[in-house]
């Protein structure tokens, strides 16, 4: 794992969603640190330097508050509205000894063997709840994939983990699925299909011959 950096933060007098913009458009990502029975602070990090913890891996971070350097776990991330950019982070007090809860992203690999016969395989969940210390939080949670057929099928039970990693997601989670991809058919394509309705021919009387009939009724 690459070396972590400590992470320095601001603390924020102002709170709110116009202080929250101009924060980020300072470069700054708004967040809350909780925990160890301590009053939430409202902090304010680095985008960049915290970005590039993430991309390397790490959900453990050494976070420096004024004098106070702590260790912090990233509890939660909030995107905006295309899910592309960090607008905030919810960051807990972490024990290095103790156990925690943490969401780690899935990562599938490998090819399918369902692949040769045009199946896909399909992510069903970003995430997998775990539990393990804060020191043990492994990058990702790895599914190997290129066992799997046609209606294949993993839950997050049957996922191998870490060595002291423990599963708190459901074990029923689907995380993975092999399948076929039917293409939706067009509108042509549709319409060529229903059978066009028959053409129903009415008798059309020539007015003479209607004159007559109403005639012979007198």
């Amino acid at each position: 794992m690459a070396k972590m950096v400590v992470l320095k933060a601001e603390i924020r007098d102002k709170t709110g969603s116009k202080c929250a913009v101009k924060l980020r458009r300072q470069g700054r990502i708004p967040a809350i640190v909780y925990g160890h029975k301590q009053e939430p602070v409202a902090i304010s990090l680095d985008a960049h330097s915290f970005i590039e913890q993430l991309h390397r891996g790490h959900r453990l971070m050494d976070v420096q508050i004024g004098k106070k350097k702590e260790k912090m776990i990233v509890k939660d991330l909030q995107h905006d509205h295309l899910g592309k950019d960090i607008i905030h982070v919810d960051l807990m007090r972490v024990d290095v000894t103790e156990a925690v809860r943490v969401a780690v992203p899935v990562e599938l690999k490998g090819i399918a063997y369902g692949a040769h016969e045009g199946a896909i395989i399909e992510k069903r969940v970003n995430t997998i709840e775990v539990e393990c210390k804060a020191t043990d939080i492994p990058e990702s949670i790895v599914v190997l994939v290129k066992d799997m057929d046609i209606g294949d099928v993993v839950h997050a039970r049957d996922v191998e983990l870490p060595e002291g990693v423990k599963l708190i997601s459901p074990p029923e989670t689907l995380v993975a699925a092999c399948s076929i991809v039917i293409a939706a058919k067009t509108t042509e394509e549709i319409e060529a299909e229903v059978p066009a309705a028959p053409e129903v021919i009415t008798e059309v009387k020539r007015p003479e011959e209607g004159a007559e009939e109403e005639e012979e009724k007198k």
